[in-house]
């Protein structure tokens, strides 16, 4: 992105090793309307199907093994603790979860590939590349089908996550409920690897902001910014 961005890891635990400063694009846009249904996160649920007559009945599509998770807190060895893969986190209410990608296990700095800290839900994309997955109050991480669909909601509750576009949330223009500061964080990806250039577009906002998540962005972050609603 060749636009000058302001920086919006200042709310990380520490500093990624692509650099502190990421490409905000400032997204200005009519006043729209509200709402509170919470979206529906994963994989459409499938029915079970009826047996054929004379026939065995054919186990439910939920009954088949789940890939693998990763559990609790700690430090994970990828390719052995943490398979590569696209996870998400069971979610927490507050920003007590921290997630961290790196490259070794100097716990250095500049050995860090990508980094969080997340109220809600979280995505991250782990590769093959990587050495070491570390996790903190975000709960247990479960493998994601990266071509699963859903049935994606039009309203956003809470005070932050991650939402993948077209299974959590549908495309379209969003408002959110406003917040009295600048602590309102948005951010659309089109990835899950958390790096300075899987940022399509961000911004801080202070009060309400309005964005147009587009049908091919991946993922929709937003941080300390209220409830948003469809508005178009």
């Amino acid at each position: 992105m060749s636009q000058q961005k302001r920086n919006w890891f200042a709310r990380h635990k520490v500093l990624t090793a692509a650099g502190a400063v990421v490409a905000v694009v400032v997204i200005g846009a009519a006043v729209g309307g509200g709402g509170d249904t919470e979206p529906t996160t994963g994989a459409k649920q499938r029915q079970e199907q009826p047996a054929k007559q004379g026939g065995e009945k054919k186990a439910p599509e939920d009954a088949e093994k789940k890939g693998p998770t990763i559990g609790g807190d700690g430090d994970f060895e990828v390719g052995s603790d943490a398979k590569p893969g696209l996870y998400r986190s069971t979610g927490n209410e507050d920003a007590g979860c921290y997630w961290e990608r790196a490259k070794n296990a100097s716990a250095d700095t500049d050995s860090i590939l990508a980094n969080d800290n997340v109220t809600g839900t979280a995505y991250v994309e782990i590769k093959a590349t990587d050495k070491l997955f570390k996790s903190s109050g975000c709960g247990t991480w479960e493998t994601v089908d990266a071509k699963a669909k859903g049935t994606p909601g039009t309203t956003l509750k809470g005070d932050g996550g991650m939402f993948k576009v077209g299974v959590d949330i549908a495309p379209g223009t969003y408002k959110s409920t406003g917040n009295k500061d600048a602590e309102c964080y948005w951010e659309r990806a089109k990835d899950a690897t958390h790096g300075t250039d899987s940022i399509l577009a961000n911004d801080n906002v202070t009060g309400t902001a309005i964005v147009k998540v587009s049908a091919s962005d991946a993922y929709f972050k937003s941080s300390g910014c209220g409830d948003w609603a469809k508005t178009g």
